[in-house]
């Protein structure tokens, strides 16, 4: 059937059949009176409740003023007919449930109910019950069903903007996910590769290591891929330290490697393990370095990852895409969403240098306070 609306209103309208009756039959004196008094207040009724469904013209000062006139007309042809025509106490019950909300609902219901009983008890003695119980029950039920309409209604619409939000977050990550991994990968692939044709005239042997490298990093890129795009892609820091050193010394660029700290937790290896990736990737598409320094620095609350080369010391043109777009911007608001930060820029001594830090994950600290103190002992910690 839908949601309720104005047309759902206008059947409760048949409750003033009795009154138009009378007139019909000449039961009522001076019948101009009760006939335009009629017209008016269902002109008002139709009104207020194809108001009702709108929320800026429900709340809108005429449709209060509209009330108001349903209310002087009620009583008035109450007081001056009372039979069937107090019926339209309920009606407007109807008409105010579905404009009042919030606190105001109760103590206007209550009134009007009050109101309707006492004219009610002039006309109609004991019958008065019977219109006051009336007028509450159709105020309160109404308001109380549209309400839970609105809740419904506005429900259904948050749910539709967080499966919105869910796809635009996940286009983002697939997004970020297929720049790392194939900008890293690609770039490794070339510089490989012209290491082996550099190689290939005077050693062959060393040519075909460099070919068989470029074999296995296209394979795990593959594998990489396909894990991007299921969304289960957990990075290891471990392996992109490897592969960092073995694609540095490729490109002709002496890696130093330092590490020191207690183990990191998987999230927080893999979130540095992206950094190492785009860092290097960096220092070897554009830096133009002869050395380039990894420093990975544990402490208590923090962990600190740096990446300093000794190139130019600024981005060529060919590399700001890179540096202020998907890469490091990407890596910036991962780290961010997780309590971190991400610094790139020129280094103080030359070159270039991008500073990652990020909070020691809580389960970590709970572990480790869980641990016996001899086991915290004895745990070893990563060193150069």
């Amino acid at each position: 059937m839908g949601p309720p609306n104005g047309f759902a209103m206008l059947p409760w309208l048949f409750m003033g059949m009795g009154a138009f009756s009378n007139l019909l039959q000449g039961k009522t004196p001076n019948p101009w009176i009760g006939g335009i008094g009629l017209l008016v207040f269902n002109s008002l009724y139709i009104s207020v409740v194809f108001r009702a469904f709108h929320k800026e013209a429900r709340e809108a000062p005429s449709t209060r003023w509209l009330l108001v006139a349903m209310t002087a007309v009620t009583c008035g042809l109450a007081i001056g007919y009372g039979g069937s025509w107090l019926l339209f106490f309920p009606l407007l019950g109807l008409a105010v449930g579905s404009v009042v909300r919030g606190r105001r609902l109760g103590p206007t219901v209550l009134g009007l109910s009050a109101l309707a009983g006492v004219i009610a008890g002039v006309r109609d003695g004991w019958g008065a019950v019977n219109v006051a119980y009336g007028t509450f029950i159709s105020g309160m039920v109404t308001a109380a069903i549209l309400a839970l309409s609105e809740t419904v209604r506005e429900l259904r619409d948050t749910r539709q903007e967080l499966a919105r939000t869910a796809v635009e977050k996940e286009r983002l990550r697939f997004s970020r996910d297929l720049h790392d991994l194939l900008g890293h990968t690609l770039s490794v692939i070339v510089v490989k590769s012209e290491a082996a044709r550099r190689l290939a005239p005077r050693d062959m042997d060393a040519a075909i290591i460099q070919i068989t490298d470029i074999e296995s990093v296209g394979r795990q890129a593959l594998t990489e891929i396909r894990e991007a795009v299921t969304g289960y892609r957990e990075g290891s820091l471990a392996t992109e330290l490897d592969r960092a050193r073995s694609a540095l010394t490729a490109a002709g660029i002496e890696p130093v490697v330092r590490q020191s700290g207690p183990p990191l937790e998987p999230q927080t290896a893999a979130l540095l393990g992206w950094v190492v990736r785009e860092a290097v990737t960096n220092a070897i598409r554009h830096s133009g370095a002869a050395h380039c320094e990894i420093t990975l620095e544990g402490a208590p609350d923090r962990v600190r990852l740096t990446i300093t080369d000794d190139g130019r010391g600024s981005p060529v043109d060919d590399a700001a895409p890179t540096l202020g777009g998907t890469g490091l911007k990407g890596l910036t608001e991962r780290l961010s969403a997780s309590g971190g930060s991400l610094a790139a820029g020129p280094s103080s001594r030359g070159g270039f240098r991008v500073r990652a830090e990020l909070p020691v994950d809580a389960l970590q600290e709970q572990q480790r306070e869980g641990q016996p103190e001899a086991e915290q002992r004895a745990e070893p910690a990563q060193v150069e």
